[in-house]
């Protein structure tokens, strides 16, 4: 299986365990200031299902998101599928950054977008979140290959600042605008 099919299968697994463990408090509010947990996890379906759309893939139509941990079940189960069948990873397109493949955008933006997210749920619904030294030094230097577009509108808000010697978990929560924190510590 290619490397980057791989990683957003990971990804995929890390965030639906998550959303399994919201335990229905979706109503509550996240790190992403105005948006609950339910929130977070619909625009994370509706991003994924957005990009897939515009590769020609057909979804069907829309899960219902009432129940946030079924519909991203159903969304999930589907872009793996996606991302699993033969040469759709390989498969290359003229992306926002030049040239590119689905398999990496795949991990590499919207799976990154898994990983943050997921902290934002994690964090709304009381659950425990952290990344590793090597996951939080990859998703720092995906995020700095976007350069100034990391804070366009709708993606991150500005930096915050942490001590140098913060943990790798809240140093990058801070580059991408969200207070290590939260909730004790405000909104970002």
């Amino acid at each position: 299986m290619d490397q980057t099919a791989q990683r957003f299968i990971e990804r995929t697994e890390q965030f639906t365990q998550i959303v399994s463990g919201a335990q229905g408090r979706w109503d509550a509010p996240s790190p992403c200031e105005g948006w609950t947990a339910r929130d977070v996890v619909a625009h994370v379906v509706q991003t994924q299902r957005d990009f897939l759309g515009q590769q020609g893939f057909d979804l069907g139509a829309a899960p219902d998101l009432g129940d946030p941990a079924q519909a991203w079940a159903q969304h999930a189960e589907q872009a793996v599928s996606i991302v699993r069948q033969d040469g759709v990873a390989e498969r290359e397109y003229a992306g926002y950054f030049g040239p590119t493949t689905l398999g990496a955008t795949m991990a590499d933006f919207y799976g990154w977008d898994l990983v943050i997210h997921g902290s934002d749920v994690a964090r709304a619904t009381g659950q425990p979140w952290s990344v590793d030294e090597e996951e939080a030094a990859a998703l720092t230097a995906a995020a700095d290959g976007w350069g100034a577009a990391l804070y366009s509108e709708g993606i991150c808000a500005p930096a915050v600042s942490v001590p140098d010697d913060a943990p790798p978990t809240d140093r990058l929560l801070a580059r991408l605008g969200r207070d290590p924190g939260w909730p004790t510590g405000g909104q970002p």
